[in-house]
């Protein structure tokens, strides 16, 4: 990047979580040097790799900074780890295997500059090895209890505008570090996988939006060290899905959606056994239940924090029968000034 501005507080740090990540990082780290927006500074955290993906970083910029863990504390603790670091207004977190386009930055920037009641924003993610195919474009929450990244693997010209969606994929996100350092940042109890709509979805509890910014746009691999249908996945994915449920769903929605994602947990609990991988989603299952009494209490917390009327976060989730099978579109609203881009 030329001419880089060196100042004592950058307005925005970009966050990047690294595990065996392999020439990817490298690549994510070359893609932010070509950033037309320059006021920012890059942390990576690396939980002790054991290939050579931070050992081949050479001759990196000042304002890039390595922090090396001793072991894998996981996503959701590394990112708490360095939010912790910045003093940056806004935090963006980036995937190692995501790689943002030259206006990356600056398009979120103006985002935060036009739209102002916004605290968290969503970038587009297409998929790297097909640039004509969405990876996703803001997060879904289906009152099922699934979620998903919307439009994943739907051509781009079905994503005509952005607008208020659930919640932003962490792949790629970009967070007011004061409104994430009040809800407490992610859930280090997660590790890794549907920590961020569990963030997003107490921050829509408090009354916050996020924006999905259509022109913000980075390429994204997915999945490249864990595997999408791997042991470790199907785990962490049953577990924390219902550890979210629980946690966010209002009380009054409750006794009705409860039997509705318990439906949905034994399809997938069903589909894993197809997979040869049903011994972890059952395992995912036992320990979410064994969790309960300490998931309830955080539920305590978090409801009685809550600024939302029950219809009115009833309203935010995603209600059609086929839409998780068909990975659909949610722009919650694009009406208003406030709303649209």
């Amino acid at each position: 990047m030329a001419n880089k501005l060196i100042m004592s507080i950058p307005y925005l740090c970009v966050i990047i979580i690294n595990y065996n990540s392999g020439e990817c990082l490298s690549r994510c780290l070359a893609a932010l040097e070509l950033q037309t927006y320059n006021d920012f500074e890059v942390i990576v955290v690396d939980n002790n790799s054991t290939d050579n993906s931070i050992k081949s970083l050479k001759n990196l910029p000042s304002y890039f900074k390595i922090i090396k863990n001793e072991n894998n504390m996981g996503f959701a603790s590394a990112n708490n780890l360095a939010v912790g670091k910045s003093q940056s207004s806004w935090i963006a977190l980036l995937n190692p295997d995501a790689f943002p386009e030259p206006q990356w930055l600056e398009k979120l920037v103006a985002a935060i500059n036009q739209y102002q009641k916004f605290k968290s924003f969503a970038s587009v993610l297409v998929d790297d090895s097909d640039d004509k195919r969405l990876d996703g474009a803001g997060d879904v929450y289906h009152l099922s209890g699934l979620a998903w990244r919307g439009g994943h693997r739907r051509h781009v010209s079905e994503l005509t505008h952005g607008g208020e969606v659930f919640s932003a994929c962490a792949a790629a996100a970009l967070y007011d570090r004061d409104l994430f350092n009040l809800i407490g940042g992610f859930d280090e109890r997660f590790f890794c996988y549907l920590e961020d709509i569990d963030l997003g979805f107490r921050m829509r509890l408090r009354g916050e939006s996020c924006l999905l910014v259509p022109d913000a746009i980075v390429r994204h691999i997915g999945s490249v060290i864990t595997g999408r249908h791997s042991k470790f996945t199907i785990y962490h994915s049953i577990r924390n899905l219902i550890w979210t449920f629980i946690k966010n769903i209002p009380g009054p929605l409750l006794p009705f959606l409860i039997p509705l994602h318990a439906l949905v947990i034994i399809l997938l609990i069903l589909m894993a056994i197809r997979k040869n991988v049903g011994g972890e989603a059952i395992r995912g299952l036992v320990d979410s239940l064994r969790s309960m009494p300490d998931i309830w209490h955080s539920r305590r917390i978090i409801q009685e924090k809550r600024t939302l009327y029950w219809w009115q976060v009833l309203r935010l989730l995603n209600c059609k029968p086929f839409a998780p099978m068909l990975r659909s579109f949610d722009i919650i609203s694009n009406k208003s000034d406030k709303n649209t881009v």
